[in-house]
């Protein structure tokens, strides 16, 4: 058990590691931007999109974790898309990589830091919801963090926000909202649903699927959780779209594979993109 005197070390070292990471991005561009994004598996070729564009790789930025996992670049983007200035992450780390949540969350306080207001989560995950099919994508109005280890232990940084978080509105309804007119006005259909996360890296068990469906997810993945919880303790407007690249296990007998989900959001790609570049034209 740690003394006060060491969660407040804890808590000075992360602000001066998340500082140190800002003036070094703030070194290699003078652009500001306003909204934030986390590129999940399928949305890597958003970066395609972008002009004018700094980039900067992960390894490059002090304290910025660094993926291992295939489909996930590891570069920080900052550029121009639908007229506005985003910066945009090109990979996540995850949990079951051996990071801690606040490991995970590091980049989404640093993306405060640079003045962002608004944060789009993107993921890839497995369908529970038998309305649900690969291809589909789905806008998250809520989450089950119950797997998550939270990123918000410890020490509070009161420079973000308070000790206790109103997770009510985790995902900013009037984003929720401007996300299903976006995709009604692409001809686009688009779920809505609760988004269940899973500590991985293993996939879930049949009955830990029925555990899900029980507890009122039509969704499951590794990843997102953690990010929108810290986005909210800074107070950034919060937004989470998925991918749903496969059913999971109740729903057939040959199991699931990290190669299958990265070709099923390979294929929805330009959907997707499609998608956030709408939806960021209107913020």
């Amino acid at each position: 058990m740690k003394s006060s005197k060491e969660l407040m070390a804890d808590k000075e070292s992360l602000v001066t590691k998340i500082n140190e990471a800002v003036q070094y991005i703030k070194s290699k561009t003078t652009r500001q931007p306003q909204i934030g994004i986390v590129l999940g598996t399928g949305l890597g070729p958003l970066a395609e999109q972008l002009e004018e564009v700094t980039s900067i790789p992960y390894g490059d930025i002090p304290h910025f974790p660094t993926p291992t996992i295939a489909g996930h670049s590891g570069r920080l983007l900052i550029g121009e898309l639908g007229g506005q200035c985003i910066a945009a992450m090109q990979g996540r780390v995850h949990y079951y990589e051996g990071y801690d949540t606040a490991e995970i969350t590091f980049p989404v306080r640093v993306l405060d830091r640079l003045g962002i207001k608004t944060i789009i989560l993107t993921n890839a995950c497995g369908a529970v919801s038998k309305h649900f099919a690969p291809g589909d994508l789905m806008v998250i109005e809520d989450h089950l963090s119950f797997f998550c280890p939270s990123p918000l232990r410890g020490g509070n940084l009161d420079e973000f926000g308070e000790r206790f978080v109103d997770m009510s509105a985790a995902y900013t309804p009037e984003l929720v909202k401007l996300a299903e007119n976006t995709a009604k006005e692409l001809g686009q259909k688009l779920q809505k649903g609760v988004y269940g996360y899973w500590h991985g890296p293993t996939f879930e068990t049949a009955a830990e699927i029925r555990g899900f469906m029980a507890l009122g997810a039509d969704v499951v993945g590794m990843s997102t959780v953690p990010e929108a919880i810290v986005a909210r303790h800074c107070g950034l407007n919060t937004l989470g779209i998925s991918c749903i690249t496969n059913m999971t296990c109740i729903y057939g007998t040959d199991g699931t594979n990290h190669e299958d989900v990265i070709e099923v959001g390979n294929q929805v790609s330009e959907k997707f993109i499609a998608l956030i570049k709408g939806i960021v034209e209107k913020i």
